[in-house]
C-alpha cells in the first residue's frame, strides 16, 4: 500500500483535488481510500462516499488536528492495510500554515491556490517548505502573467518540489498528478517508529489546559511575549 498526506491552507481545494485524482487512479484498477482529518466539522467524508471511496473521518475537538494526526496515524495505516487497499490518502485541516503533517519517507502534497495572494507562498512554514509536491490551484480565474508570478514565488521557498496545477472542477492536470503519487515499488506496512520531516509547533501552556482568562497571572508554561519596545520609544 502507498501513503500519501495531503495537506494545505483552508479552502485551497484540497477535496476536489483528491477527488479528481482519485478519478484518474481508479481507471488503473487501484482501489483507494480517504482518511480526512479535521477540527469541529466536516462533510467531506460524505463527498467520498458519494464517489463510493472508502472513507474514515478524525476530528481532534480542542486538540490541534495535525498533532491528533500524529498521534493516529499509525491507526489509520492499519485500517487501509485491512481494506486491501493499494494508495491511501490522507487529507489534513487547513490551518495556521505552520504544521507539518508530513513524515519521512512518505509522500506529502501541500494544495495552495492562485488567489491567495503572491506573499502567501512566504508566509507558510514547513508544511509547504517540505513538500514533495506542491499542487496550485484556482489559476484558471488569474491571467497567465500571474500564474507564472505566483509558481515562481511558491519555487523560490521550495526549490525541490514538482510545482503542478490542477483544476478541481474540471480535473485538468489531474491525470498528471496521479501518475505522480502512486509507486507500485512502494509498500508501506507501518510507519511506526517513522519520523515528522519538521517537528510540530511547541505549546504547553495554561491556555492549553482550558485557562480563559486574559493576564500574565493567569499565564504559565510555555509563554512567548511580543516585543513591544520601550515604553519611552
Amino acid at each position: 500500500m502507498n501513503l500519501v498526506t495531503i495537506s494545505g491552507p483552508p479552502s485551497s481545494g484540497k477535496t476536489s483535488v483528491i477527488l479528481k485524482v482519485i478519478e484518474a487512479v481508479k481507471k488503473s484498477g487501484l482501489a483507494v481510500g480517504v482518511v480526512k482529518f479535521d477540527c469541529l466539522y466536516t462533510e467531506d467524508d460524505i463527498l467520498y462516499e458519494k464517489a463510493e471511496i472508502p472513507v474514515k473521518k478524525g476530528l481532534s475537538g480542542s486538540l490541534c488536528p495535525d498533532h491528533f494526526f500524529a498521534s493516529n496515524i499509525e491507526e489509520v495505516v492499519t485500517w487501509g492495510k485491512k481494506q486491501s487497499l493499494d494508495l491511501l490518502i490522507t487529507e489534513s485541516a487547513g490551518l495556521c500554515n505552520r504544521c507539518s503533517p508530513y513524515i519521512k519517507g512518505i509522500k506529502a502534497i501541500c494544495v495552495i491556490d492562485n488567489l491567495s495572494g503572491i506573499n502567501t507562498p512566504k508566509k507558510i512554514g514547513p508544511m509547504l517548505k517540505t513538500a514533495d509536491i506542491i499542487v496550485i490551484t484556482k489559476g484558471d480565474i488569474v491571467s497567465q502573467a500571474e500564474r507564472e508570478v505566483f509558481a515562481s514565488r511558491v519555487n523560490s521557498v521550495n526549490p525541490q518540489a514538482v510545482i503542478i496545477f490542477v483544476n478541481g472542477l474540471t480535473g485538468q492536470g489531474a491525470f498528471e498528478l496521479s501518475t505522480l503519487i502512486y509507486d507500485e515499488h512502494l509498500d508501506i506496512e507501518t510507519v511506526k517508529g517513522k519520523e515528522l520531516k519538521f517537528s510540530m509547533p511547541s505549546a504547553l501552556c495554561s491556555y492549553c489546559l482550558g485557562e480563559t482568562r486574559i493576564g500574565s497571572e493567569y499565564q504559565m508554561g510555555n509563554v512567548r511575549k511580543i516585543d513591544i519596545g520601550d515604553e519611552n520609544d
